[in-house]
């Protein structure tokens, strides 16, 4: 059974910086295309970024030229970079894979930004 177990959230001001980091196990995590989702309270999970098993990204405009994501595939770990971060970017951050079926969602982690 996959367990994802997110970290590194937090409050931040707008224009600061954090890192979250997502550690997967039960699986072989560099097979997969891995994402970084996130969900703002009323509103749909979206997908923010994805990264290949050799590195290729991609990120939705919102975020673009702000987050960086990146894998250890030793590690079985994710990251997400974020930098300049905006009030909008608030909300619970998880990270996936890509493609069905997807694995049980782990509990995320919170993003505040301040104006």
């Amino acid at each position: 059974q996959v367990q994802l177990v997110e970290s590194g959230g937090g409050l931040v001001q707008a224009g600061g910086s954090l890192r979250p980091s997502c550690a997967a196990s039960g699986t072989i995590f560099n097979i997969n295309v891995m994402g970084w989702y996130r969900q703002a309270p009323g509103k749909q999970r979206e997908l923010v970024a994805r990264i290949t098993p050799g590195g290729m990204t991609y990120y939705a405009d919102s975020v673009k030229g702000r987050f960086t994501i990146s894998r250890d595939n030793a590690q079985n770990t994710v990251y997400l970079q974020m930098n300049s971060l905006k009030p909008e970017d608030t909300a619970v951050y998880y990270c996936n894979k890509l493609g069905l079926p997807q694995w049980a969602w782990g509990q995320g982690t919170q993003v505040t930004v301040s104006s």
